[in-house]
């Protein structure tokens, strides 16, 4: 099928309109489960990108948004949230042909968090108020929170409908305006957003969509002297060039990069309900997920018991065209993401890695389909233990001590999530508290609410998407103290 929109097959939206880029480029746009094109986009250049950024920048500066209240700019937001709800056949029917997502998926996960992410900003904004505080000069002390102004906000393919929600709604709900630049493979649904935005009642200029590559797109928004603020996620490289570049023009950043978390299983687990959780930490998404959990760790005398499990159930994880609702794991996002996938688990074969299931991909109406792997047998010191695969693959480690456990899962560089398997509580806390990552699980992975703050440690990344910490990052704090004398 062919993918409109009500502006016609996806231009850029700045200002309030739709339109082609300036010198009229366009790229195409895949789906991932047969590799075939189904409609093109606007590439967008830096000029186009300029354009867009002077569009917000006299949004925030001359129009409404900026200076209303938090509670009507709150309003407006519960309406976004209310339309993403009534339109959700038509966005979890888009995101999953852009992405691959299992449509099941897409409708419990995706549309459903987008939809609370614009509701619990929605009510935040209500919150935005200062304080007095109590000092010994001779006058009044309070504070006065405020909006930073453009915000840059830069998304991955993998989740591109929520990973823009948890930046798009707090950046909006603090008074700011946002020129959004979606991952190139996966575009449709900023766009989607962009006409529905609109219908809430978003000012024009508020919102805008800059559809493009990063090499071009992606720099010129980094380095806009327009732009006051940068939320981005995406990979470690990349993010540690953008946080190079916004400290060169002392921009505010928030940076959600890479992961590999450790999910460890404790001889003390209740094992049937671990094995569920181990995986869903390693297939979420088709193993395409920041957060999930493709390093086992398990108690030596489960190691066994465990591995041969994961052998049994694995490959009956139904694996497929994502737009059946029984299908579990869809297709990687693209070609070069499978291929990655592939190198890996070749790497792996040749550093005497034993392959216990999958390790090959799925030949399947032309898509890009990888059969759901596990591997055991490697070192630590493995480059597939220690470096982010970002598909399907699940590594198994044994480990002999509660400390040897923790020394492996904050072996490698990453620090975004981890999580654990026990049914001994003070373990719970106690493991918890030293592991090294922003979100920790127990007894359950990917348990998530724009409610509860996640965000990176060490080369993951720092500030925090969801909860009041997000609302509060898009804010700058004014002190006014008034003398007595």
């Amino acid at each position: 099928m062919t993918t409109t929109f009500e502006s016609g097959p996806g231009r850029l939206f700045i200002g309030g309109q739709w339109r082609e880029a300036a010198d009229g480029a366009r790229t195409d746009v895949f789906d991932p489960s047969t590799g075939q094109v189904v409609t093109t986009v606007a590439e967008a250049s830096a000029t186009d990108v300029d354009t867009a950024v002077r569009a917000a920048r006299d949004a925030f500066d001359n129009g409404p948004w900026a200076t209303m209240s938090g509670r009507d700019r709150g309003r407006v937001l519960h309406r976004v949230a209310e339309l993403i709800r009534e339109n959700a056949d038509d966005i979890a029917a888009l995101e999953s042909q852009d992405v691959g997502k299992p449509i099941t998926l897409c409708h419990a996960v995706d549309v459903t968090n987008a939809a609370n992410d614009y509701e619990y900003f929605a009510s935040l904004a209500w919150t935005l108020d200062g304080a007095t505080r109590d000092t010994p000069l001779n006058g009044l002390a309070y504070t006065k929170p405020g909006p930073i102004g453009v915000v840059a906000a830069i998304t991955p393919f993998n989740f591109p409908l929520i990973l823009a929600g948890s930046k798009i709604a707090p950046a909006l709900a603090a008074g700011n305006t946002v020129v959004h630049k979606p991952a190139e493979e996966t575009p449709l649904s900023a766009l989607y957003m962009a006409g529905l935005l609109q219908r809430a009642g978003v000012p024009d200029g508020v919102y805008n969509v800059v559809t493009g590559t990063g090499p071009v797109a992606g720099e010129a928004l980094l380095r806009n002297p327009g732009v006051d603020k940068i939320a981005f996620t995406g990979s470690t490289a990349v993010g540690r060039h953008a946080a190079s570049v916004a400290g060169e023009g002392l921009k505010s950043v928030t940076m959600e990069l890479g992961g590999n978390a450790a999910h460890i299983l404790f001889e003390d687990a209740d094992v049937e309900k671990a094995i569920g959780a181990v995986i869903k930490g390693f297939v979420f998404n088709t193993g395409q997920f920041c957060m999930g959990g493709p390093r086992l760790l398990v108690a030596r005398p489960l190691y066994n018991t465990v591995v041969g499990i994961l052998a049994d159930a694995v490959p009956g994880v139904p694996v497929g065209d994502p737009r059946q609702p029984e299908t579990v794991v869809g297709p990687m996002a693209g070609e070069r993401h499978l291929k990655k996938v592939e190198e890996y688990v070749e790497l792996a074969r040749k550093e005497g890695g034993r392959i216990v299931c999958g390790g090959e991909r799925l030949d399947l109406n032309g898509g890009f389909y990888y059969k759901p792997t596990v591997i055991a047998g490697l070192s630590n010191d493995s480059r597939v233990i220690q470096e982010e695969i970002f598909g399907p693959v699940l590594t198994v480690q044994p480990f002999d001590s509660e400390d040897e456990a923790v020394e492996l899962a904050n072996s490698t560089p990453y620090g975004l999530a981890s999580g654990l398997q026990t049914t001994d509580l003070a373990r719970a806390h106690r493991v918890a508290d030293r592991l090294q990552a922003g979100i920790v699980w127990v007894n359950d992975w990917a348990m998530l609410d724009p409610a509860v703050p996640f965000g990176g440690v060490k080369a993951s990344g720092f500030g925090r998407e969801y909860g009041p910490e997000a609302l509060a990052s898009y804010t700058k704090v004014k002190s006014v103290v008034i003398s007595f004398d």
